[in-house]
This record gives C-alpha cells, structure tokens and sequence, in this order.
C-alpha cells in the first residue's frame, strides 16, 4: 500500500502512471486507479465504519421486543453487549479509515503538485506564454487539494452506498411497504437535484477562474512591489487587486448559492423521508403488522438514513468541484513539450556561435558583448541563441466566456480555442524547422534540447533565488567543491553576500532572497551562473543593479572566470566593454559593426548608445 510522503521527484516522471488528460472525467478515474490500493482499503474500512451504524437500530429493536416488552432481562443484557461490541468495532474502524483517508488525500495533494513541477520543469519558458501564472498556481495547489476531497467523498460513499442497501434489506425483510419507500427515496434526490447541477458546475468555474486571476494579479504585485512603490504605483494595482477580489467575492457567493439550493432540497427531502416513514410505521403498529420493537427500528433507520442523503449531496458537490478542477488540470497537464525528440545531431564542442537573423557571430573561447540602443533586440539575440522562443505573446488564458451564458458563451470558447490552436501551430512551425543559429555547422534545430540547454546557458534578468542555504543558491546540483564555489561568488563580486547570510554556506536565504538587496540578488545569480561553466554562456545585462565600483570588479574578474570559453554579454556598460575581445552593435536587429571597443567608440552610433547622450550629434564630445 502506497505510503505518505510518497517517493516524488519533479524533474522525471516517476509515478506510478502518466495521467490521462484526454478528458476531465478520464483523469479523476486515472486518480482512483492510481490510488488503487488506498481506495480499496479506504472503501473496505468505510463500509465496516458504516455497518455498525446500519445495525445500531436493529439491534435495539430486538433489545425492546425481547428484553423490555418479553421481559427478559438474559435477553436485554446479550443485546446490550452486541450494542457496546458494535459500538467499539464502528468506533476502531473510522479511526482506521480516517487514517488511510488523510494519507489518500495527502498523495493526491502532493501527487497533483508534483505532476505540475513536472511540467513545469519541462516546458520551462514556453509554459507561461500558454497559461497564466496564477492559473498554474492554483492547479498546483487549490485543485491538487479538491482531488483529495474527491477521494475522500468517493470511499466514503462507498460506504454509505453499502450501508444504505443493507438497510434496505433490512426493512424490506420486516415491510415490503416502508422498504419500498426507502427504496425510493435516492432516485427521487437524484432527479430533483439534477437540474441544479449545471448551474452549480458553471457558478463554480467562474469562482474558480476569477480567483486564479486573483492569484495571478497577487504575484505580479509581490514581483513588481520594489517598482511599483518607486513609481507611486501601490494604489493603483492595490485597486485592481481589490476589483478583481470583489468580483471573486460575488462569484464565490453566487457558487454559494447554488451549493445553498442543492443542499436545501437535500434537507427538504429528507425531513418528508422521515415524516413519511414514521408515518407509515405508526399505521403498520397500529394494524399489527409491526411490533413495537420493529417500528422503533423503523424510526431509528428513519434518522439513520438522513446520513447517507447528506453524503449523496455532498459526494454531488465535491465531484462537480473535482470536474472544475479536472478541466483545469488537463489544460495544463495535456500540454506537449514543443521540442522535437527525434533530433540527434551532436553539438561540437569549442565551435563558433553564428545567428543568421542578425549577422552575430561568437568566436570560440572569446568574451564577446553586443551593444544594441534597444534592449528587447539583444534580449531577442539570446533568446535566439539559447533556443527559446520569443516571449512577446501574453499567456492565454483557460477560461472565456465565464461571465456569458448560451450561444455568446459558446462562441467566446471556440474563439478561445482558435487561439490556443494557432498559437500551438506557430510554436511548432518555430520548433520544427531550421532554428537560424549555428554552433559550428550544426543548427541548434538538429540538437536535442536537452543539449542546447547543456551546452548554452542563458542568464537574463528574470533569473531568479529560490528559498534554501546558501550552498544551494550556488550549486543547486551539489557539483561544487568549496573552492568551486568561492571562486564563483569572487568572480560575481558577490562575497559580501556570504559575510552578511548567518551561518555561512548553511544559512537560509529567503523565497525570492527577500533579504537581499537588487544588486546583492543580482551578484548571486551571476555566482550560480559562473559556478554552472557552461560551455557556451550568454549574459543579459548581468550588472543592471549594482554600483559602478562592484561592476568594476565584476568587469575584472569576468575574464578570468570565463577564460578558454565562449561567452556573451549583452550590456551597454563602458566598463564591461572595456574587457570584452570582441564587440558587436546591433541596430534594428542586425550588427552594424564589430571590433574591440576601442575602435568603435570612433563610431558615432556607438558613442550614442554606450556613452548615453554623452555625443553631440556630430560625434564631438559635448563637455
């Protein structure tokens, strides 16, 4: 039997089974089948939880007939100890079942969060240009949750659907009238609930879709809070996050309502089941059918049964949850890695790096920066030559039309689907044919990915620290010695970081290292890069955010660390340009002129872009 904390890694597939995303329905069942043996077992301790329950009103019957209107009192005692047995049997068996639940809903949780790790990992950059941050978020952890309800309610249906028909079975044996009646009572809660369902489903889709845009807005807050509070921008997006929280709010309660109704006919029609039975029952005592002991069985299954009405309605609810969630998670999970997998061509090593689009070219073993007066053009260039595809697509979104209802509804998801669609064909189209970027004679197209990402690595300025030691924000792999790593804070000009984290290598830095400064989080991601020696290595802007002293250094010791490597720099800094072998301006996406920075700064177009404003427009220096 599976055990809590189940063996989960993100980066393979190793679970037990690939889900089956080919519909939402498809992936709850994969859920029970990949949780076989805990939902048989939880199965089989619910029916023995509930089974003493179901003979608790038989039992005193009998104890009536036969020990208090018999006036045996042998009698009254041997059913009393066949009560206190039950009782002790019910009670060991639900704290064993609540165990083997907890721990199901526990692998669910964890399984959902992992199996979304997964593909995370790997899709990489392409995942957020197909979904919303906070989308993949809430999959991860909201829905991961209404999966382990899902199970819950199923085992625990189980039970209560067993128990139920035993008590039919029961009253049948004693009348075939009040059988019947509670025969009857489920099919009748089923078709007058069934209408209510639809609504409750789409009520809760759009609760559901409008606080992942919550989730969403809240993150792109927490990461732009430094920017925002520079810009006065706090209360602007504070009343956006505010908007967008009241329209989960009326959602949430709409949902509400919905759930308030199905579970209000549940209520209704259990309070006329028990009205009816007693009714029945107190006609049959009267007319000798029943004994009294019998009919205090009736009343006692009377109220028994109201248990498994409740769980029905229950079981309803969670399961039009667990479809919602279902819907979202294929989504995401169904999503094929663009990459093609029969590419086999081997990267050479010590090659020269060529970019058709632009005319770039970086020699081997050389530090060569690219200057361009617009960033998103050298950003374009690395992108390119670390073979990502290009983020200037906004992520779609998983839902549309939640707020519609009828044919406008439906035309808002087909046209939903059109773009997904298209924008599935263009990453394809980008994927599949020849990439433009050449390392040695090989296009980076007839490499596997797994190859490009090893041999070129790209580091932007989205790079960014996780929670962890600081060992670990330097050498998540555990590659390093520490020398290794002293190296690499030294080359990042990054020391200071170590001096100021208690505990050294072993001491925790925050989610994000919010105790670090932009510069200081800056120097460790460049640490972590140089510590990584990849054989290609492309560096976006790596000294945005730190001072003109530590970016002197940082230009000094860059060299050294990188020597007998290739390696690109995209930056406007005089003093990085002042170390690099070779240097490239780009204008309008193509390099205009190449050299070392001491002949291009004859260049006008240079001196614009390096010397910022320095140049008066006929290249002399103005003061």
């Amino acid at each position: 039997m599976r055990d809590f904390p189940p063996d989960l890694t993100a980066y393979t597939e190793a679970a037990r089974s690939t889900p089956d995303t080919r519909s939402p329905r498809h992936l709850l069942w994969w859920l029970v089948r990949e949780q076989g043996d805990l939902m048989l077992v939880g199965s089989l301790l619910s029916v023995l939880w509930m089974l003493p329950t179901a003979l608790t009103p038989w039992v005193l019957g009998r104890a009536v007939d036969e020990g208090i209107v018999g006036g045996d009192t042998g009698r009254m005692l041997v059913w009393v100890a066949v009560l206190l047995v039950i009782t002790l049997f019910g009670a060991g068996s639900g704290v064993f079942y609540h165990t083997v639940v907890v721990r199901s809903w526990l692998v669910a949780l964890y399984g959902v969060t992992s199996k979304v790790t997964n593909k995370s990992v790997q899709l990489g950059h392409v995942l957020p240009r197909r979904h919303p941050t906070g989308e993949v978020l809430s999959v991860s952890g909201s829905d991961g949750d209404q999966f382990g309800a899902f199970l819950e309610i199923l085992s625990r249906a189980i039970g209560n659907l067993v128990a139920y028909l035993m008590v039919a079975v029961i009253v049948l044996s004693t009348s075939v009238k009040l059988g019947l009646v509670v025969l009857l009572v489920a099919p009748l809660l089923v078709l007058t609930s069934a209408p209510l369902l639809r609504p409750l489903g789409r009520a809760q889709t759009q609760e559901r879709s409008r606080d992942s845009e919550l989730t969403s807005l809240a993150t792109d807050i927490v990461a732009g809070l430094r920017i925002l509070r520079g810009i006065g921008g706090e209360r602007t997006f504070g009343d956006n996050y505010a908007t967008q929280s009241q329209r989960v709010r009326s959602a949430g309660v709409r949902a509400g309502v919905w759930g308030a109704a199905v579970e209000s006919v549940g209520v209704l029609l259990s309070g006329l089941f028990v009205v009816a039975l007693m009714w029945l029952g107190v006609r049959e005592v009267r007319d000798g059918a029943l004994t009294v002991g019998e009919l205090i069985t009736f009343l006692g299954y009377a109220l028994f049964l109201l248990q498994p009405i409740r769980v029905f309605f229950e079981f309803v609810q969670k399961v039009t949850r667990a479809r919602v969630s279902a819907r979202k998670t294929v989504a995401v999970l169904s999503q094929a890695d663009p990459w093609p997998t029969d590419r086999t061509a081997p990267l050479p090593s010590g090659a020269e790096l060529h970019d058709e689009a632009s005319g770039f070219v970086a020699r081997p073993g050389r530090l060569t920066m690219v200057v361009s007066a617009l960033p998103d053009d050298s950003s374009a260039l690395a992108d390119r030559l670390g073979r990502y595809l290009p983020t200037e697509d906004e992520p779609l979104s998983l839902d549309s039309g939640e707020d519609l209802t009828g044919r406008a509804a439906t035309r808002a998801r087909r046209e939903a689907d059109r773009q997904r669609h298209e924008r599935l064909e263009r990453d394809a189209a980008a994927t599949r044919g020849p990439w433009g970027v050449r390392l040695g004679g090989v296009d980076l197209a007839e490499a596997p990915i797994d190859a490009v990402r090893r041999t070129i690595l790209v580091s932007d300025t989205g790079a960014q620290v996780f929670a962890g030691t600081l060992q670990e924000a330097i050498d998540p792999h555990g590659r390093l010695t520490r020398e290794q790593a002293e190296d690499a804070l030294y080359a990042a000009a990054a020391s200071d970081v170590y001096d100021i984290t208690p505990g050294g290598w072993q001491g925790v830095l925050d989610e994000r290292g919010r105790g670090l400064s932009g510069g200081q989080r800056q120097r460790l991601v460049l640490a972590r890069t140089l510590a990584a020696d990849p054989e290609v290595l492309v560096l976006v802007e790596p000294t945005s955010a730190v001072d003109a002293h530590t970016e002197a250094l940082i230009a000094e010791r860059l060299p050294a660390a990188r020597a007998g490597r290739t390696t690109v720099v995209m930056t406007t800094s005089p003093l990085l340009l002042h170390h690099a072998d070779d240097v490239a301006l780009l204008e309008d996406g193509r390099v205009v002129a190449t050299g070392p920075h001491e002949r291009l700064v004859e260049d006008a177009r240079y001196r614009r872009v390096v010397l910022r404003g320095g140049e008066s427009d006929d290249g002399v220096t103005s003061g």
